[in-house]
């Protein structure tokens, strides 16, 4: 299939818990959805958590959904029509992440959704989007959104998710008769992880020889050291985000984990490292969307990280930034190839689509609308060997993308 336009953009949190939220906007979601006039300006919601324990990478999203627009916009817009990104704080609450969506649709108006930085919080977006019939772009890691229970026609998922994580992950830090051990927030998130990860091992070889859950926004992890290091395993996987891979991260060094065992982690994030240093993160293997250092080996990287410093002093985007700036992005292309707006031509353009914009090739899979897309699995630097102070990861692997990688459709509940 050809590429559609892609020149624009050169230079525990249980299942129930999320959707409980839904419940006083019930109401809301039993009115018929209100026409619109023909509009000159094109609008796209986007909550995310802007406060809360994942604000950073937040934060990086909104750059580079904000950056997404503008190269849109400097170019004349889609079709004439300028674009406005629509930001809003989810608070990293299912209930709050449903009625900031609902008022987008209903009071904003916007045309789609992309955004959430969370696999419960998503799902509670997307339940609103598609009982309104509004193109939703999830940007944050999840296997479920993929399911058929909870997919929509309307639904497309340009994030990596943990089963494609957790496999490639795996596939470089695992062998045959590993013990492994598993630290796991206790949400959808980490659940999710753990799944995939003992999916892999399982196709290895590997042994598994426990599981501690941890709390959301745990602060103190120094009860669950010992009795980890008591499993002896050769390698620890520990499945959380934001501060929480941090704080367990350094609260494990601190304890000499790292001494008898290596860590692993599904998703090893940019700024998680910044906030503790080389020394903490030394020889943590995880996996990765983007990670700016392709800019050697993509040109579409290099463009990207060019407008990006461009746009922000000379800073460089990071991992879960990139998901912002391709969700909008693709999203902006569908559009420009329907010719506008209008929703079921512009679903139609998103799964034909073909798009390059951050590190190389993708397309969403016509079943579930999964972007098939291509994994890193990095390792942090010692600080002795990086050349600066953004050289903070080496590239182990650079796996392309493919639908070999994912879950089949079938086993997703779709029809074939």
């Amino acid at each position: 299939m050809r590429k559609s336009g892609s020149n624009l953009f050169r230079p525990k949190i249980s299942r129930r818990a999320a959707l409980a939220g839904l419940s006083a906007s019930a109401a809301m979601l039993a009115m018929p959805r209100l026409g619109r006039a023909a509009e000159e300006t094109i609008r796209i919601g986007f909550p995310t958590p802007l406060t809360g324990p994942f604000a950073a990478e937040a934060r990086d999203q909104v750059k580079c959904a904000e950056l997404a627009v503008k190269l849109a916009n400097d170019k004349g817009g889609i079709g004439g029509r300028k674009v406005e990104l629509l930001v809003r704080d989810d608070k990293l609450n299912a209930g709050e992440a449903a009625t900031r969506t609902l008022e987008l649709i209903e009071k904003d108006k916007v045309h789609a959704v992309v955004g959430a930085l969370s696999s419960a919080v998503q799902l509670a977006v997307n339940e609103v989007t598609r009982a309104r019939g509004v193109i939703y772009v999830s940007i944050s890691q999840s296997d479920t959104i993929n399911e058929a229970k909870d997919f929509s026609k309307y639904t497309f998922h340009e994030a990596l998710n943990p089963h494609m994580t957790t496999a490639a992950v795996a596939r470089r830090t695992l062998k045959k008769g590993m013990k492994v051990a598993h630290l796991v927030a206790d949400y959808a998130y980490g659940h999710e992880m753990l799944r995939g990860f003992k999916r892999a091992q399982a196709a290895i070889g590997a042994d598994n020889v426990g599981e501690i859950l941890h709390p959301f926004g745990a602060a103190d992890y120094s009860t669950f050291m010992p009795r980890l290091m008591s499993m002896r395993p050769d390698v620890l996987c520990i499945s959380n985000f934001g501060r929480d891979q941090a704080n367990a991260i350094k609260q494990a060094v601190d304890f000499g984990v790292k001494q008898q065992m290596k860590i692993v982690v599904p998703v090893i994030l940019h700024n998680q490292r910044l906030a503790v240093g080389p020394d903490v993160f030394e020889g943590v293997v995880g996996g990765a969307n983007y990670y700016w250092g392709l800019e050697t080996q993509s040109k579409s990287a290099a463009d990207f990280n060019a407008a990006f410093r461009s746009a922000n002093g000379g800073a460089i985007p990071t991992d879960y930034g990139a998901y912002g700036y391709s969700g909008v992005a693709s999203l902006l292309l569908a559009m420009q190839a329907a010719g506008g707006t209008d929703t079921d031509k512009v679903v139609d353009a998103l799964e034909k689509l073909q798009y390059d914009l951050t590190k190389g090739p993708q397309h969403y899979r016509k079943c579930d609308h999964q972007s098939v897309q291509s994994v890193l699995v990095l390792e942090s630097k010692k600080k002795s060997a990086m050349a600066n102070d953004n050289d903070l990861f080496a590239v182990v692997a650079n796996d392309v993308g493919s639908d070999d990688m994912l879950r089949s459709c079938s086993e997703l509940g779709h029809a074939t």
